[in-house]
């Protein structure tokens, strides 16, 4: 397993079963694992939506929240707040050495 797919796994062990979207789940949590390298806690709520809609455009390319995050309402925007904190628990907890 690669340090991508070993943070990956360690960001969707962080989220609740419920709130883990249906469907391969795999590339959308190597995209967090990316965040999580590439931005570490800094990493914001936008980001993650970024990371999430290049995910559902292959799954479900007429998705709803398929749009810029300012055009989103505040609880849609709110919905990705338990992966921004994983990624960045796994961020910190990654960079320490």
């Amino acid at each position: 397993m690669s340090d991508i797919d070993d943070l990956a796994a360690a960001i969707e062990r962080r989220i609740p079963p419920d709130l883990t979207p249906g469907g391969d789940t795999a590339p959308l949590f190597r995209l967090y694992a990316v965040l999580a390298l590439a931005k570490g806690e800094s990493v914001t709520l936008e980001d993650v939506l970024d990371a999430w809609a290049a995910w559902m455009s292959g799954q479900d390319p007429g998705h709803q929240s398929l749009k810029p995050f300012d055009e989103l309402t505040a609880d849609v925007q709110a919905a990705d707040e338990p992966y921004l904190d994983a990624i960045r628990a796994v961020a910190r907890a990654h960079a320490q050495p």
